[in-house]
């Protein structure tokens, strides 16, 4: 196996990026992106600190990262399952970047930067959904904004309803449970309760 170890090696193997991939980089959110921001209903949210590295679904109304200014944005940390991976790595290493899908859209909006976590009554109160506020609010100072263009969509045939998988195909949450504790947690049951309880505690 050959393997690359210097950037000098990368650069001989995929030389230099044209213009197009440099000058569409902005140090702020310029009113092009604010748009492409204000559509997308979800994001990955990727993540560094000492355990190593982690990479989180994040998913809302169109728009639920609110761009306070172009050099801030703020996302509301909805219910999950009370890991707190992103959280944990966040208030030791603020070093963050987002990764916004646009359903039906090739290109993607990659954003880079550093991040805290706020707590204020009033902010959280502001992300109110069906009565509910998040515990936290994620507020990001921009770094870096560009688009990415839509070569891995195309390629994946993202969008293409066709191309859907039928769950049922799958190892479903609870069978995967069963099958890493021995039973002790999932299973069946567990299946048969989540839609409801997703239902119950969405936000």
């Amino acid at each position: 196996m050959s393997i690359v170890s210097s950037v000098e090696e990368l650069e001989a193997i995929y030389g230099k990026p044209n213009d197009a991939s440099t000058v569409k980089v902005a140090d702020r959110v310029t009113a092009e992106y604010r748009k492409l921001i204000e559509v997308s209903p979800f994001a990955a949210l990727a993540t560094s600190g000492p355990e190593g590295l982690d990479c989180s679904p994040r998913g809302d109304a169109a728009g639920f990262v609110r761009i306070h200014d172009d050099k801030t944005l703020m996302m509301p940390d909805r219910r999950g399952n009370n890991r707190i991976d992103s959280l944990r790595n966040i208030v030791r290493d603020p070093r963050v970047a987002l990764l916004f899908l646009i359903p039906g859209v090739g290109s993607t909006l990659r954003i880079n930067g550093r991040a805290h976590i706020a707590t204020d009554p009033a902010l959280c109160q502001s992300f109110l959904m069906e009565g509910k506020a998040p515990r936290s609010v994620i507020v990001m100072d921009v770094d870096e904004v560009y688009f990415q263009c839509a070569r891995a969509i195309v390629r994946s045939d993202l969008w293409n309803p066709a191309k859907h998988v039928d769950a049922k195909d799958l190892p479903s949450p609870g069978q995967i449970l069963a099958s890493m504790s021995a039973n002790r947690v999932g299973g069946e049951e567990y299946d048969r309760a989540w839609p409801e309880r997703a239902r119950q505690t969405m936000w």
